[in-house]
């Protein structure tokens, strides 16, 4: 164990400076005659790439056999924290049995825009489902005496010019959707690590941002650990320094350690401030340290058992037209090459080198004695794909059903650029069609990181089944959910629309001149679909079933104050599996304001529960609501409100399936804060405002500015503004007055 007070002593400046950078790619900087070693980090959202020595950042090369789990994407739509644990234990396991320290994940930055790149790499395009699955990998992996990395903090939301694109959102848009996942995993779970984005926010680099990194994350989230910068990130690192980012990553040898120690020498940076950094990255060493001296192993084969459990878990069946489960005496055609050659995982810096990898072609072989296939379509653009389309015609045709997997090749998302669009490859649309006419009953299961256009696809399928990039043992998982092994539990973590230009970040993405706006604000997702009425394919939430349920009416109890801070709402059903087969249903729970003084989501998720039942079995379902549940960040009061009114609490399967309640929640009446910028309009709503005012008429001040007729033609400007106005409003010394007096009288919270 390493004493820090003591290193903290004898350490020298360029020491000191010298573990702030790290000393090579994978590793943090070793001062041998201390006895601080170096402990190793590793990309790994999904599994390890880990690559002991110095290896290369994208590529294998040199990455240990690592179980490939289900990419985020697809295990976001488990709805299941329990599940993150689970493989977040077995990461863990895996790191330990390769002396690695830190596992680089989860990712949890919101889905903006369907087209990043990245997009398999994140959860969901809500904040409150980001976090809440975060919670469960990184208790799991760190559990294990591992550490996590959770990025990229902060609004890294696409992948186009993305070291250098400055995203511009205002504070309440970060506040609600793409600070609450960090927030809600710093203060749930302490990730040993939180790393840094590339981009700007707000025109300053997240590595540089004193704002998010000190002023948010550590004094109002309360983070604990190491902020760390992702690999690239630092552009100048004495400021990054005085920021609050403790480690760069990988180090810039023969610069910033030196930059560090001049700006120490020449009183830029206080040695205290470089202490604090250097604290951080001692006690994370030590809390890596006990990895070293391991000698363990893996069990590989549990872990793949694991990985397949979790896959099925994650698929999402969108339609079933009574085809599914396939008959037990069916006879089957496997159409697609995606079936003998699974595409199962990103590309990118999350890539695995898996320890073995199971295809559907072969464990639907493994089952059904004869299961003939065609390629149907190839990948990459060599194929004939005319005489592929005629092979694939004739195996259908002679077919009871179809199995077709269509998906997006590797080439089309990943890591570095933003898809252009979201169709899927003309050539299997094409094939599709083309097997649909030979044989009507084909079950199309999907293959993809990112969600894709599904107009051209539902027409010609019965059944409909999306599978994500589900890992190494995506194959049998498939197959486990098509035979009714397992019965599909999948809801959406992400919207379907019916056409790109739906999508609320349209206009704004991916921005242009080193330049992204946010123009949607809080309207990402389901947020912006809802509040346009806008229809959609899937909405978030959806996912079928091979059983029914019935959710009853809820009962709400309230409980608490809000202005004590301790205001609640428990939320109760009752879950019936009214079908014949076991199965799982996700209760839902949104919540919306009636009325705002802002403008707001109609609703938003803000509770869920998985509950699993046997055919026939009932449960009761609570789940609560605390008062963060109710509020929005006022940027008047500078803080999270909830306003008094009636509030739509609503439970269902999904987001456009959904029984409500109204409560009638009361709250402290919230008084804006008034001065002479203030409307004319807020003066007079506001009580003592409208009182001090009415006092100064009274005292000789004009009268027009009582009059309501004249109130609504000039309501809307600032007080200020008015006492130019000569005989309309207040003067100047009179605003002087009100204004000193309203302040000494207000209270506000």
């Amino acid at each position: 164990m390493l004493d820090v007070d003591r290193l903290l002593i004898e350490l020298t400046v360029a020491e000191k400076a010298a573990l702030t950078s790290g000393s090579s790619f994978w590793y943090t900087a070793p001062v041998e005659r201390l006895g601080i070693p170096r402990i190793m980090v590793s990309d790994g959202p999904h599994g390890l790439r880990a690559q002991p020595g110095e290896g290369d950042h994208l590529g294998l090369g040199g990455s240990v056999p690592a179980t490939c789990f289900p990419t985020a994407s697809a295990v976001a739509s488990a709805w299941n924290p329990e599940l993150l644990r689970r493989i977040g234990r077995a990461l863990a396991q895996e790191a330990r049995a390769c002396h690695l320290s830190v596992i680089l994940g989860p990712g949890i930055n919101m889905k903006r825009s369907p087209l990043c790149g990245r997009n398999f790499e994140y959860f969901s395009e809500d904040p409150y489902l980001a976090g809440e699955l975060a919670v469960g990998i990184v208790e799991g992996i760190q559990s294990g005496g591992v550490g996590t990395s959770v990025k990229h903090y902060a609004a890294n939301n696409q992948e186009t010019d993305r070291l250098r694109v400055d995203a511009q959102v205002d504070e309440r848009t970060l506040r609600e959707i793409y600070l609450p996942a960090f927030e809600r995993v710093v203060t749930a779970a302490q990730p040993w690590t939180v790393m840094c984005a590339y981009n700007k926010v707000n025109g300053r680099s997240a590595s540089e941002n004193a704002w998010l990194l000190t002023t948010v994350l550590r004094e109002e989230f309360g983070f604990e650990g190491v902020i760390v910068s992702d690999w690239g990130a630092v552009y100048h690192r004495v400021p990054a320094l005085l920021a609050g980012l403790d480690l760069e990553m990988p180090p810039a040898l023969g610069r910033s350690p030196e930059s560090v120690v001049a700006a120490v020498e020449a009183g830029e940076v206080p040695a205290d401030v470089l202490d604090a950094r250097v604290r951080k990255v001692l006690e994370l060493v030590a809390k890596g340290m006990p990895v070293l001296e391991l000698d363990e192993s893996f069990d590989a084969e549990a872990h793949h058992a694991l990985a397949r459990e979790a896959a099925a878990e994650s698929i999402v069946l969108l339609k079933n037209d009574g085809v599914l489960p396939l008959a037990a005496d069916a006879r089957i055609a496997v159409i697609g090459e995606f079936a003998r050659t699974p595409r199962f995982q990103g590309a990118g810096s999350s890539q695995v080198n898996p320890t073995r990898v199971d295809s559907l072609l072969d464990e639907l072989r493994a089952v059904h004695a004869d299961v003939p296939f065609a390629a149907g379509y190839g990948i990459g653009g060599t194929a004939d794909d005319a005489a592929l389309r005629a092979e694939a015609e004739r195996v259908a045709g002679a077919a009871d059903t179809v199995v077709m997997v269509i998906g997006l090749p590797a080439a089309d998302e990943s890591e570095g650029f933003d898809r252009t669009h979201m169709n899927l490859p003309a050539n299997q649309l094409e094939a599709l069609r083309a097997v649909a006419a030979a044989n009507p009953d084909v079950v199309v299961v999907l293959v993809n990181g990112s969600t894709v256009l599904l107009g051209d696809v539902v027409p010609y399928a019965r059944a409909l089944v999306e599978a994500w990039l589900g890992g190494q043992a995506a194959g049998g998982a498939i197959a486990d959910v098509l035979r009714g092994t397992v019965n599909p539990s999948g809801r959406l973590a992400e919207s379907i629309p019916h056409r790109l230009e739906d999508n609320s970040s349209y206009l704004n993405f991916p921005g242009d001149s080193h330049v992204v706006r946010y123009g949607e604000g809080l309207f990402i997702g389901y947020r912006g679909y809802d509040k346009c009425h806008q229809d959609v394919a899937y909405p978030f939430g959806f996912g079928l079933s091979y059983t029914s349920f019935e959710i009853s009416d809820p009962a709400v109890t309230i409980h608490g104050s809000v202005a004590e801070g301790t205001f609640g709402v428990t939320v109760s059903v009752t879950v019936s599996n009214t079908g014949t087969v076991d199965g799982a249903e996700v209760v839902q729970v949104y919540v919306g304001d009636v009325e705002s003084s802002v403008t707001r989501p109609v609703r938003e998720l803000k509770g869920f529960a998985k509950v699993r039942l046997a055919a026939g079995a009932s449960q009761e379902v609570s789940i609560e609501l605390d008062q963060r549940a109710f509020a929005f960040w006022s940027a008047r009061h500078r803080r999270w409100v909830v306003e008094a009114g009636d509030f739509v609490i609503a439970v269902g399967r999904h987001s456009r399936d959904l029984v409500s309640r109204t409560v009638t929640v009361e709250a402290p009446t919230l008084a804006a804060p008034l001065d002479r910028d203030s409307t004319l309009q807020e003066w007079m709503s506001d009580p003592a405002g409208r009182r001090l005012v009415e006092e100064e008429v009274r005292n000789g001040q004009p009268a027009a500015v009582l009059q309501d007729e004249l109130i609504q033609v000039i309501g809307t400007m600032p007080m200020s503004t008015l006492a130019n106005f000569g005989g309309m409003s207040l003067d100047h010394d009179a605003l002087d007055r009100v204004t000193e007096a309203w302040r000494k009288q207000a209270v506000i919270p």
